[in-house]
């Protein structure tokens, strides 16, 4: 490491770290606040703050056509976005499966940024011969998540300015003491929840107003480990790089030469390592939007990669997502293997093992995790993205299995074990979906239970 390099200078966050890892010559993330279980249940009853999405590949779209090339890749209808709107834009291939996911806002005529879109809509961008223009603002915005039941209340005390306007997957512009910061209701957390974005110039100022106003609530910061294994298999939502793999160099020619051009951007796909008993069966890991519970999100109302085949998908969808609750006594049975000696254990079944982009900030590429799971001894799906689930006690994934056997309650087993090592059956049970449903859902909040205390402000609504 060089050492005029102070990474407390570029980086707020790690100022109350107990733990910080290096990702490069001059970038560094903080990995650790206090203990995971700690940091994880802060969204029950305050929130947590975290920095993770930093690193997120943001990407502007631009131009007379913009709205019409969006429309042209992505599943999704964009004919009605508005200035406040969202979409989460899925993007497929021509076997309709989920090339990547991300968020869209619309942030001036014509002019759309774009969040883990890239590098796929970079590359269909370049190749277009529409009358758009593509901007790559990764590292240059800032992006704070404040998520959990509080996190509202100490939006508004940073901002002193009544915030209770914006509503679930809305968006406007708000002043937090001369910087102009973009306030978005959306999160990972299942619960209420926001995030913040603005010029990294403005990083410092608004993180550390944020983390102090936090404090009042008892909200806690949460590092990249913490985010890594929770968030998203707990409140239900699947995600890149931690339960399917994408399909970069699975698609067309011309996206295959053009990532291998950018591996850097590309990374997601390169140097795959795929553990656990569906081995190297990379069709049976990609998804499509209707095996993740998306398929509310594809409108058939215009051309885009994938048409046909999630038309026929949609007639009759062979897997859809759900939560499994795993056997305790069979886990246990999993772990004491690596205790016995003379025995071969099996698959290390400790949390963090399972998540490969944990490893990935070390070793560098992905390990993907994938676990068959058997009804009456056939298979019906996979299971990934195991975690213990500290509110609840459990170790938990997200299975994508046929809908037949999707009823709450049923029982099926998982085969854990990568091939060639030792394989040993794990029972299951489809729990409910999302795990922390018994919280009231970002969707479905209602914010008028929490008090005004400060003047209605609408200066950006609608900018």
């Amino acid at each position: 490491m060089d050492q005029n390099v102070n990474p407390l200078a570029m980086n707020p966050a790690l100022k109350d770290a107990a733990l910080i890892i290096q990702m490069g010559p001059s970038y560094f993330l903080p990995w650790q606040y206090t203990s995971v279980k700690n940091e994880i249940l802060g969204y029950r009853e305050s929130a947590w703050i975290g920095t993770t999405l930093n690193m997120s590949p943001i990407y502007d779209v631009y131009g007379p056509d913009a709205r019409a090339f969006l429309q042209s890749v992505c599943v999704n209808d964009f004919s009605k976005l508005g200035m406040t709107g969202i979409r989460h834009a899925v993007l497929c291939n021509d076997k309709g499966q989920i090339i990547t996911d991300g968020v869209v806002i619309m942030i001036g005529e014509n002019h759309f940024r774009t969040y883990w879109l890239s590098p796929v809509l970079k590359y269909y961008v370049e190749t277009s011969d529409m009358d758009i223009h593509g901007e790559d603002l990764s590292g240059q915005e800032y992006f704070i998540q404040v998520q959990g039941e509080r996190s509202l209340e100490i939006l508004e005390d940073a901002f002193e300015a009544d915030l209770h306007d914006i509503k679930f997957a809305k968006h406007r512009l708000a002043d937090m003491q001369g910087h102009e910061v973009q306030v978005i209701r959306l999160g990972m957390s299942g619960n209420l929840a926001y995030e913040i974005h603005g010029p990294i110039a403005d990083y410092e100022y608004v993180y550390n107003r944020v983390v102090e106003c936090g404090k009042a609530y008892g909200a806690r910061q949460l590092g990249n480990n913490s985010y890594n294994l929770f968030n998203h298999t707990e409140a239900g939502f699947p995600n890149i790089g931690l339960h399917y793999p994408l399909p970069y160099f699975e698609s067309s020619e011309g996206m295959t030469a053009w990532m291998w051009e950018h591996p850097m951007e590309a990374s997601f796909s390169l140097n795959m390592r795929f553990g656990g008993s569906v081995g190297d069966d990379l069709q049976t890991r990609f998804m499509t939007p209707f095996d993740v519970g998306w398929g509310f999100l594809v409108k058939f109302n215009h051309e885009f990669p994938g048409r046909a085949a999630l038309e026929e998908i949609a007639k009759n969808p062979p897997r859809t997502c759900v939560t499994l609750e795993w056997n305790a006594e069979d886990v246990g049975k999993v772990f004491a293997t690596r205790f016995v000696p003379g025995e071969e254990p099996a698959d290390d079944i400790t949390p963090l093992a399972d998540f490969g982009i944990v490893e990935s900030m070390f070793m560098g590429g992905f390990e993907y995790r994938a676990d068959k799971v058997l009804a009456e001894g056939k298979e019906t799906g996979i299971s990934t993205g195991r975690i213990q689930s500290y509110a609840y006690n459990a170790m938990i994934s997200l299975g994508f299995i046929s809908p037949e056997y999707a009823q709450e309650g049923t029982e099926l087993e998982l085969i854990w074990g990568t091939p060639g090592t030792r394989q040993m059956p794990i029972r299951v049970k489809v729990a409910r979906f999302p795990y922390n449903g018994d919280l009231v859902r970002n969707e479905d909040r209602d914010v008028e239970d929490i008090p005004h205390r400060y003047q209605t402000v609408l200066d950006g609504i609608g900018r």
